[in-house]
């Protein structure tokens, strides 16, 4: 079955390629990206190529997940365009490095606010259309680091990650009764295929890193190459947009939860399985068993 589906952050990376595979799968599919006539213009040129070369339904729109109004718009075109939104997909992130006393409240703030904040404003501009038809599907594109290793120099984005798989989890549950479903994406430390070092935010208190460099020297360069030591030479980051179209494709109500894509082998995996079991125990406990199951009736 074909569905309208947004994604986030996709000028690029797990967005860009996540985009491209769904239109291929037979889906309509918006690629929301910022600064479509600015900056990103190169990006939204290359979806309309893949578009026309490939006679998929990709097509894009002005998306700056900071902005509510921004949101707003980009939900009211797709609707407008292609009718109710049945699948989003929050893949938008922003990376950092360095010693995390070094950066500002302010930028601490940002990292939160692209990471965990926008996708709220995503979610209160399109589940009113998901309520409305009971059914719809969310799906979140999180991080490994959530629950497997945590190398240093990368603290404020994994917090933030840390929060969005809180905040999906909590959708999940309060979303199922009315019909939709939820899904996390874990991806491993890809650390080519993606731009997500390339552009990583780096700290404003240039004073305090310098301070961390008699140390730590050199540690902020050999995080990067060490991750890509852990991956297999064949680590493909096209792996984490197939996935994706298997959850998109899959039935509702018997998508799975979770699913992880790891390479490196972080550990992430075996400690999500557990904390994923330790949940749906708890919620035997009080009583809120039918929260874990997405109703597929109305």
């Amino acid at each position: 079955m074909p569905y309208v589906i947004l994604v986030t952050g996709a000028s690029s990376g797990f967005g860009a390629l996540t985009a491209r595979a769904l239109a291929d799968a037979g889906h309509t599919v918006y690629a929301g990206i910022r600064h479509t006539t600015g900056r990103n213009a190169p990006a939204v040129a290359d979806a309309r190529a893949y578009a026309d070369e490939h006679g998929v339904q990709l097509r894009t729109v002005e998306l700056d997940v900071s902005r509510q109004d921004s949101v707003d718009a980009a939900v009211a075109t797709v609707s407008s365009e292609a009718g109710d939104i049945d699948v989003v997909v929050h893949n938008v992130g922003h990376m950092v490095l360095g010693p995390a006393e070094s950066f500002t409240p302010e930028q601490i703030a940002q990292i939160y606010d692209t990471n965990v904040v926008s996708t709220q404003r995503v979610n209160r501009a399109v589940l009113p259309q998901m309520r409305r038809r009971r059914d719809g599907l969310l799906v979140w594109v999180g991080s490994s680091s959530t629950y497997g290793g945590t190398p240093p120099y990368l603290g404020p984005y994994f917090a933030a990650k840390g929060a969005m798989d809180h905040l999906a989890k909590s959708y999940a549950v309060e979303l199922s009764r009315f019909g939709i479903d939820s899904a996390i994406i874990v991806p491993g430390s890809f650390t080519s295929g993606t731009n997500h070092f390339a552009h990583a935010m780096h700290p404003e208190d240039t004073a305090t890193a310098e301070a961390y460099e008699v140390h730590y020297a050199g540690l902020m360069e050999d995080v990067g190459k060490r991750l890509a030591a852990l991956s297999p030479p064949d680590a493909d980051v096209r792996e984490v947009a197939r996935a994706i179209v298997t959850v998109v494709d899959t039935p509702k109500g018997s998508r799975p939860f979770r699913t992880t894509i790891d390479p490196a082998d972080d550990g992430s995996e075996a400690v999500s399985d557990v904390a994923d079991r330790i949940r749906a125990d708890f919620y035997e406990r009080i009583g809120f068993t039918d929260l874990l199951t997405t109703r597929t009736t109305s």
